[in-house]
């Protein structure tokens, strides 16, 4: 009975052993195409930036003159004033190296900084949404949730926040329209934010 056993067990070493030496090569393989890539990116010329996809805030699109008074909107305020005054862009899922095979090593800074001006914008707009709609006024907050989807925000709360306030107003029809955008972003968040959509859709 022991040797059926110590047979299998060879096997088994043999086989495991096999499937390590498989996944080390996979993982040096990745790991130098990962520094080949970062390599050329690193050797990349600077390029025109006139190109890129800009976001400019609506501030006459959006509800500036509700609860001006009150200390997080106040804050919110200044914030967006203080990030409309440089540019702002949305580069999620892009990685530095993509950022610099794209458009030149010299640039990656400041393709940082567009990249953290966004990432401010679309918080900030998620603080203003929430006191807005938790301070009573769910149209409002929408038009600020609304501005904040066009620019492919991938956070996932805007989109529930956003999404509810379709279902308390019978405009089903809205989150529906917000799943194909949600498919479309560029991030590991887009299939948890469909599924918040899906289940605001089902439960209408």
């Amino acid at each position: 009975m022991k040797l059926p056993f110590f047979a299998s067990f060879i096997v088994f070493c043999l086989w495991l052993g096999f499937d390590l030496h498989r996944l080390r090569n996979k993982e040096t393989k990745s790991e130098q195409s990962f520094w080949e890539k970062e390599s050329a990116a690193n050797r990349t010329r600077r390029k025109s930036l006139d190109g890129l996809d800009y976001i400019q805030i609506p501030f006459e699109a959006l509800p500036m003159d509700i609860l001006a008074d009150d200390p997080v909107i106040a804050e919110c305020h200044e914030t967006l004033h203080i990030l409309s005054e440089s540019p702002i862009v949305n580069f999620t899922g892009i990685s530095n190296t993509d950022l610099k095979l794209m458009y030149g090593a010299p640039n990656i800074d400041i393709l940082s900084r567009y990249d953290q001006s966004y990432t401010s914008l679309v918080r900030t707009l998620q603080k203003m949404a929430e006191t807005l709609y938790e301070k009573g006024y769910p149209e409002e907050a929408c038009q600020v949730l609304e501005f904040s989807v066009k620019t492919h925000t991938d956070i996932s709360a805007s989109y529930k926040l956003l999404g509810t306030i379709y279902r308390e107003k019978g405009q089903t029809d809205k989150i529906s329209a917000l799943i194909p955008v949600a498919k479309s972003l560029n991030t590991s968040l887009s299939k948890h934010i469909v599924n918040i959509l899906e289940e605001l859709q089902s439960s209408s």
